[in-house]
């Protein structure tokens, strides 16, 4: 028998809002993920082939005034959307939910994305910050580049998708 139904009602409602809360946090991480997705295909489709619009020269006094801010931007969006997988999969982790499969699969895919950095971007970037390719050769440089960030938007949207799954999955 409880005698304080109001305080009974309280603590359940409490307990609700937070629950709430949780979920709507996930849903929250999920957006910044997908902003992160859709700059990239923005960069993708607008920015990559603006560059390929310009001689050699245009390019490199381009990349020599935004180049910075550009690196900067992407990499603060870049590695906020990289802990978001990483760490729901460390939290369905600690909490042994059966989450965590479709989680760990989307920080798998944020590991193959950011290895494209490393295994092509990085160092392309900074060859265009030497402004060490020929009018011919830069426009070749920037097909590539094309194709290595559409595959790069290829794995960051599996990622997204399990992400997605793996927060949306009933308990």
């Amino acid at each position: 028998m409880n005698y304080f139904p109001e305080i009974d009602f309280l603590v359940h409602r409490i307990i609700s809002i937070f629950s709430t809360m949780k979920i709507q946090f996930e849903y929250y991480l999920i957006a910044i993920f997908s902003i992160f997705v859709g700059s990239q295909i923005t960069e993708g489709f607008l920015l990559i082939p603006y560059w390929q619009t310009l001689s050699a020269s245009e390019f490199y006094s381009y990349y020599e005034k935004f180049g910075h801010t550009i690196d900067r931007f992407y990499t603060i969006l870049t590695l906020t959307a990289v802990l978001i997988p990483i760490a729901l999969t460390l939290h369905y982790l600690r909490t042994k939910t059966h989450k965590i499969r479709l989680a760990l699969i989307s920080s798998i895919f944020v590991i193959l994305f950011v290895s494209c950095f490393y295994l092509y971007f990085k160092d392309t970037n900074e060859l265009f910050y030497q402004s060490a390719f020929s009018d011919i050769d830069l426009k070749t440089e920037l097909v590539t580049y094309s194709k290595w960030h559409n595959a790069r938007i290829f794995l960051e949207i599996l990622s997204l998708i399990f992400l997605i799954m793996s927060v949306s999955k009933n308990k």
